[in-house]
């Protein structure tokens, strides 16, 4: 059974400091990992969600860069998540769920493994690709995945979040064939009902 996860700040010593804690015990930090005392810089779990290695990485270089000096900041517009069962499940940027808990004006299109000649050789068509894309601009905000190798694959989805790539850039992007990265090009095209290997039609 898993009940979740609380930063362990006790025993640093860190009471002696100007360091300051959010409600549910986690280190304050802006935008360069610096704490509200000037010489303490915090990264990883103990500074919030999402706790996870990858992004603990990515925010000890921004430190590091900034005790160095450098004018930086770490602002991700996606961080990918992934869950290491079979099939695996990764996503990046907005999920679903919180497009329509904000009631943002978005388009959802999911693109089923089965459909793609690699899922099949592998005998792996319990897969399945989602692109949250912005009506009016086009621009993808959210990737879900899930099947074999998804924790692989959701690289492309936060590049594309990352980059406010448009689902045009998506589906212009030639894929090899046969691939399960196919899926992210295929999903992209639904967006106009262009999908060669599935019959979505355009609403």
């Amino acid at each position: 059974m898993a009940i979740g996860r609380r930063p362990v700040t006790k025993g640093l010593g860190l009471e002696n400091t100007s360091v300051k804690f959010s409600e549910k015990g986690f280190v304050q930090v802006n935008s360069q990992l610096l704490t509200d005392d000037s010489n303490i810089y915090a990264i990883g779990d103990i500074v919030g969600n999402p706790m996870l290695a990858h992004k603990a990485s990515a925010e000890g270089k921004i430190a590091v860069e900034a005790i160095a000096g450098h004018k930086v900041a770490f602002e991700p517009a996606a961080i990918p998540s992934v869950v290491y069962t079979d099939p695996e499940v990764a996503w990046a940027g907005v999920t679903e769920n919180e497009a329509l808990k904000k009631g943002l004006n978005v388009e959802i299109h999911k693109f089923p493994w089965a459909a793609i000649g690699r899922a099949v050789t592998m005998d792996r068509t319990d897969g399945m690709t989602k692109l949250i894309v912005e009506k009016d601009t086009e621009r993808i905000i959210g990737v879900a995945m899930v099947g074999q190798g998804a924790g692989e694959l959701i690289a492309e989805g936060t590049l594309a979040v990352e980059m406010a790539a448009t689902a045009k850039d998506m589906a212009l992007t030639i894929h090899a064939h046969p691939t399960i990265s196919e899926t992210m090009m295929e999903t992209a095209e639904m967006v106009w009902g262009l999908s060669t290997s599935i019959y979505r039609p355009k609403k």
